[in-house]
């Protein structure tokens, strides 16, 4: 497997905990990950139990991520307070935000039924599709650290469980497909 494809599957795990312990008496969610490339016949699957990542993820202590917290530079949260755009998008209807349509592109952004949602369209021939839905609970739960600079992904992972079977982030293009869902069932489809 090649150093691309592994990172691109680490890359996957590690944004649905940054975009992400379920109550014993409740049953598991799953995260599960699927990344396919059939040019080079490669495939990644991974169905990982909410409550397994969270006993992991506080363990894990490399680069920005620390003890199921990620901190982000400094430099790229001065100019944005992002605690008042999403109270702001938390207390909003309903609605398309932003629309962009250019030439062999169109994206959207969007609240949808207590959801952020992007979808990224590119040009048919060998464009790539990229759709991401993420529960504003979740959102919510990454903010909740007093500190302006972090993220608690350990807050996302357990909100995330309340979050039912959704599907997370799918995108497609012409040589890879990658899939990020949650469900109940510990096998993939």
């Amino acid at each position: 497997m090649t150093g691309k494809f592994r990172r691109l599957a680490l890359l996957g795990v590690l944004s649905m905990a940054i975009s992400t312990a379920t109550p014993a008496a409740q049953k598991d969610q799953y995260l599960h990950i699927k990344v396919e490339d059939p040019a080079k016949s490669e495939s990644v699957n991974m169905n990982i139990p909410l409550s397994l990542a969270e006993k992991i993820l506080p363990t894990i202590n490399r680069g920005n991520l620390h003890q199921g917290h990620v901190t982000i530079p400094s430099s790229e949260m001065d100019a944005v307070d992002l605690r008042a755009i999403l109270d702001a998008l938390r207390t909003a209807r309903d609605n398309e935000f932003v629309t962009v349509k250019e030439h062999g592109q169109d994206v959207q952004v969007a609240k949808l039924n207590g959801n952020l949602v992007v979808h990224v369209r590119e040009a048919p021939e060998g464009g790539r599709n990229v759709e991401i839905t993420v529960p504003l609970k979740v959102v919510d739960a990454l903010f909740s650290t007093v500190k302006k600079d972090e993220l608690d992904v350990a807050a996302a992972l357990r909100a995330l469980a309340d979050a039912g079977d959704t599907l997370l982030v799918s995108i497609q293009d012409a040589r890879q497909h990658v899939r990020i869902w949650l469900d109940s069932r510990g096998t993939q489809e």
